[in-house]
This record gives structure tokens, C-alpha cells and sequence, in this order.
């Protein structure tokens, strides 16, 4: 029998929502329904987002919750903070999937802290691949909910890079260090100064350094769960001039006791995602590029012992439009709806 499962997408101009109804109309189970914006209702889909023809006729409607609602899925791509009022008001039996940060973090601290507003609650993390230190593995939680926080896709591309070594342990995660290339898309469609092609073209720009980056929260939150007692990172984010795309890499000295092989490493990372079909361990190395990843639900892996500085480094590609986040929503949809987790998605990347 051929489920059909309708979707609403609030806030379908921008990046993220873009990205979801790219890979949602070309998902064999999914029907989309309701396209809402909020300061570019009325336009066509074809004015914002001119490389989804198919849809392009359809017309983008007010974000209001008569809009949203009758469907069995909603997927709110909205700023951060904008989320939770409006999930409030959807039914309980709606599956509703927030790509925004409001329902990411357990500690309410943590979210006014970085946030600067009131917690509105933690949801069921949208990363099936989390390793769990106790309890329930990620998709038994993903397939017994109706509620679904994205995962931030920096937040993803270090954990995924980084948990199989905190839980089995192999690293001191006391002292990690992430430094992320990213490009601009992750900065979002909003018109700054600094993402003005004049301004990016031919620049790496950090951002967001010494702490500050709301992501860090989460980066800790993640490797706890994934059993680490004690995380401090040292988080720098660097804009460069390409359109999608994040590598991170990721260094740590040994945990103590552990005398590390490259690989003994390797073949650590390779068990640990053999049966992840979006997380691909290249050969001993082989280092990830985003290139690789573009338009792709993949993640690219590896990881070195560099035996000079005494740190073990561990790296990860993605498309953050796609793994990092719709290519996510999809993947955890599919499992809350009881669905193939693949459908909808691919790992062939888009070159040169």
C-alpha cells in the first residue's frame, strides 16, 4: 500500500525551507500542501526559488496556524525563537519538525544563556545516527514521537566526527578544538553588510569566536549523551567564499592511558558507522571535501593520530542545507512516520 503523507512548510522562502521542498518534491510518500512566509506571502514559489520548477506556481500564504494546520506533517523553518508559539498551537497528533534551535537544548540555563529568551522545551533530537550512551537508541525516540528538533549542522558535523571517539573513549574531551569552514548559506538569506558578495568574495571570515557561538551548548550536550562526563571546546567557525557546504576539523589529545594508532582509530570510526547509510568512512587518508557532499544527505569521515603534536584528528564534511539540516528533517520524518529512512534521499553528490 502507498502511504501518502501531507506536509505544510512555514517559512519556505528562505534557505532551509528551499531546501526541504527540493528533496520533499521528489519524495515518493510526501505530498506537499501549505507554503507560507511571513514579508514574502503572496509571491510565487518560482520568485524566490526558481530551481524548483515544479512548484513554482504555487503561491506563498501567510504563516498562520488555519494555514498550518490539516496536515499530517509541519515543518517550521523559521528564525530561532519564532517556533515555538506556533507549534503550541498545532494538534498533538500533527508530526511537527522545527529546523530552528527552540526545542534543541535540555538545559533551560543553557537556551537564555545563548538565546537571550524563555525555554520553550526540549524535543526529540532529528539525528537517527546519535549515539546514546543509555537508554533508548535515537530512532526508537524519533519513532515514538510526534515532536522532532533538527540538529544545528555545525552542531552535526562535529558530533558526527567526534562521538565515536567519546564513546568508546578514546580522546580527552576536555580539550577539544573544532575549527569549521562554512559557507554563506549557513548565515541565512537575511541582508547584511558582511554577506555581500563584495565582502565574501575572496575572504575567510570568522565568527562568533571565543565561546559565543550558540552552537557550543549543543556540541556538549550531544557528546554527553554520547557518554563523555566532562566537555570543554574551544569552537571557531570560519565563513568562506562558497555557497553550501561545512568541513570541520576537530582535534583532541588522547584520553589517559590510551596510546593511540591511526589504525586502530580507523577501524574504531569504520565499526562504529557501518550500518549508517548517510555516514561514509573514507579510506585511511583520504580526507573529506564539501564538494563531495553537495546536495547529498552524506557525511564524510575520517580520522588521523597526529604522533608530533600528540592529538587525534577527527574530520567531517556535509552540505549543511542538506545533511546539516532539511536532508535531517527528511531522514527523521521518514522515521516518525514509519517510512523507509532513505526515501526521499540521496547520497550522490552534485560536481564540479
Amino acid at each position: 500500500m502507498h502511504m501518502t503523507v501531507t506536509v505544510a512548510v512555514a517559512g519556505a522562502s528562505g534557505y532551509a525551507g528551499g531546501e526541504f521542498l527540493r528533496l520533499a518534491q521528489g519524495h515518493p510518500h510526501l505530498e506537499l500542501g501549505a507554503l507560507t512566509a511571513h514579508t514574502q506571502a503572496g509571491l510565487p514559489l518560482g520568485a524566490v526559488h526558481p530551481h524548483i520548477p515544479a512548484l513554482a506556481h504555487r503561491t506563498l500564504l501567510a504563516t498562520t496556524i488555519d494555514n498550518l494546520a490539516h496536515h499530517d506533517v509541519v515543518v517550521l523553518a523559521l528564525p530561532h525563537g519564532a517556533s515555538a508559539e506556533i507549534a503550541a498551537q498545532l494538534p498533538a497528533t500533527t508530526l511537527v519538525i522545527d529546523l530552528g534551535a527552540d526545542h534543541r537544548l535540555t538545559d533551560p540555563h543553557e537556551w537564555e544563556h545563548y538565546y537571550g529568551s524563555s525555554h520553550a522545551g526540549t524535543w526529540p533530537y532529528g539525528m537517527p545516527e546519535l549515539i546514546r550512551a543509555h537508554g533508548p537508541a535515537q530512532r526508537q525516540l524519533l519513532g515514538d514521537t510526534r515532536r522532532i528538533a533538527v540538529p544545528g549542522c555545525n552542531v552535526t558535523a562535529v558530533t558526527l566526527a567526534t562521538q565515536p571517539f567519546v564513546a568508546s573513549p578514546h580522546i580527552d574531551t576536555t580539550a577539544l578544538t573544532a575549527v569549521l569552514a562554512v559557507g554563506y548559506s549557513g548565515a541565512g538569506k537575511t541582508l547584511k553588510p558582511h554577506l555581500l558578495a563584495a565582502e565574501a568574495l575572496g575572504s575567510a571570515q570568522p565568527y562568533a569566536v571565543g565561546g559565543s557561538h550558540r552552537h557550543i551548548p549543543e556540541i556538549v550536550q550531544n557528546l554527553s549523551i554520547a557518554g563523555a562526563e566532562n566537555v570543554a571546546i574551544s569552537f571557531t567557525p570560519v565563513l568562506v567564499p562558497m555557497s553550501r557546504g561545512i568541513l570541520a576539523t576537530v582535534t583532541a589529545p588522547p584520553a589517559p592511558g590510551v596510546t593511540p594508532a591511526t589504525d586502530e582509530l580507523h577501524a574504531h570510526l569504520t565499526a562504529t558507522y557501518a550500518h549508517e547509510p548517510f555516514v561514509d568512512v573514507l579510506p585511511p587518508g583520504v580526507w573529506p571535501s564539501t564538494a563531495a557532499t553537495t546536495g547529498a544527505n552524506t557525511a564524510y569521515v575520517n580520522v588521523t593520530y597526529d604522533q608530533r603534536a600528540n592529538r587525534i584528528v577527527m574530520m567531517c564534511a556535509l552540505d549543511n542545507l542538506v545533511k546539516g539540516t532539511a536532508g535531517a528533517a527528511i531522514q527523521s520524518l521518514n522515521i516518525a512516520q514509519g517510512l523507509t529512512e532513505q526515501a526521499g534521499l540521496t547520497t550522490t553528490g552534485v560536481a564540479p
